[in-house]
């Protein structure tokens, strides 16, 4: 199945400039994000197709290359002659980088180069889940947190090779990390099998860490976690990840946070919900009730007379703070669960007697309309 085409993805002309590149790359990120598409197939592949294009077109040079060759500048393996293979022999699409970038199909471009002059590798992002209260997640808080991980070799200085001495040149690729073979009409490019696709061989390997440039250790990390966060908030902490092999970036920790159900509250966003028992004389007479905020405090609220179960009241500004809003709050709304009187006394008994004698429709109107659309249904 054919590729679509890259600007097509993101809904841009071939003109676009970065800013509205990126622009239009984050309206369809949110619009397709797997947490917003949970279990959706389609919107992942979408989210997908979405990132390597923009991976390519955010690139000056990849976007050069892709205006000129399309898709097939990216497909490696795939050769010919231009024009068909009537052309030059021993052609490949590895050919459009080095023109371009001046090196081989090594990782888009330059290959990234260690302490010792070998080819180095990107340390692994890592993942830390974190569990948080509800009153966290509303005032925000600071966190220590202990996290394995591993950290540039202090003995090698990252290289990999043994004090005193220094990574060497592949004798089989160069340098290069790969090596090419002319089949036909076709070169293929492979990994090389003497160095790993390094391009350079330790003879005498760091005996710390091995020959790998970094050691395991844990690391202990101050975290912010702003005000406003929900349960699923994913927080990014640039180079706190895995140090790279042979002296490469380090990666990034990603905080995945977890909000615990609250025993009073519920949330939707910027909202909280709380169902608040009413005593019946409270609900029947009128009155007033303190109920409690996220905050700690709490606040008084007018009952009116007659109020009957399921009535809300809101509260203005005694929800939730929006992350990252600038100081927006939203609302608290309050539900009235009339509470039943139990466990009564004699005195308490007769008093309620006197009452259902003496009371009449005017007091349940509601009883008495349900049985007034009903009555036609009962039976003699």
């Amino acid at each position: 199945m054919s590729k679509k085409d890259f600007y097509e993805l993101l809904e841009v002309d071939r003109s676009a400039d970065d800013k509205t590149l990126k622009s239009a790359y984050r309206k369809k990120a949110m619009k397709y994000h797997p947490d917003r598409n949970p279990g959706d197939e389609e919107a992942e592949a979408k989210f997908k197709e979405i990132n390597e294009a923009y991976d390519v077109l955010k690139d000056a040079e990849k976007r050069a290359a892709y205006d000129q060759y399309g898709h097939a500048a990216f497909e490696g393996g795939m050769g010919g002659g231009r024009g068909g293979f009537g052309g030059q022999e021993g052609f490949d699409f590895g050919d459009i980088f080095e023109e371009f970038f001046g090196g081989g199909m090594g990782g888009g471009g330059r290959r990234r180069r260690g302490p010792g002059g070998q080819s180095a590798t990107r340390g692994s992002d890592l993942r830390y889940n974190m569990e948080i209260s509800l009153e966290d997640a509303f005032s925000g808080k600071q966190e220590q947190i202990t996290v394995p991980t591993s950290e540039s070799c202090g003995e090698c200085s990252g290289s990999g090779a043994e004090k005193g001495s220094q990574p060497e040149v592949c004798g089989t690729c160069g340098g290069h990390g790969k090596v090419r073979a002319s089949q036909g009409f076709f070169m293929v490019e492979r990994t090389c099998h003497s160095c790993g696709g390094q391009g350079m061989i330790i003879k005498n390997p760091c005996r710390p860490c091995s020959g790998a440039g970094r050691i395991s250790k844990e690391k202990t990390l101050e975290v912010n976690i702003p005000k406003g966060v929900e349960d699923g908030t994913r927080l990014r902490i640039g180079g706190s990840g895995e140090a790279g092999l042979r002296g490469g970036p380090t990666g990034d920790l990603y905080i995945f946070l977890s909000v615990q159900p609250h025993q009073i509250f519920k949330r939707d966003a910027e909202m909280l919900f709380c169902e608040v028992p009413i005593p019946m004389t409270t609900a029947a007479l009128g009155g007033k009730i303190e109920v409690p905020t996220i905050g700690g405090g709490r606040v008084s609220v007018k009952v009116p007379e007659g109020t009957q179960s399921g009535r809300q009241f809101r509260l203005r500004g005694k929800g939730m703070p929006a992350l990252n809003s600038g100081g927006f709050v939203g609302d608290m709304i309050l539900e009235a669960a009339v509470e039943t009187p139990t466990n009564l006394s004699s005195a308490q008994r007769e008093i309620l007697e006197e009452f259902a004698r003496e009371g009449g429709d005017e007091v349940s109107p509601q009883t008495k309309g349900f049985f007034d659309k009903v009555k036609d249904l009962f039976v003699d």
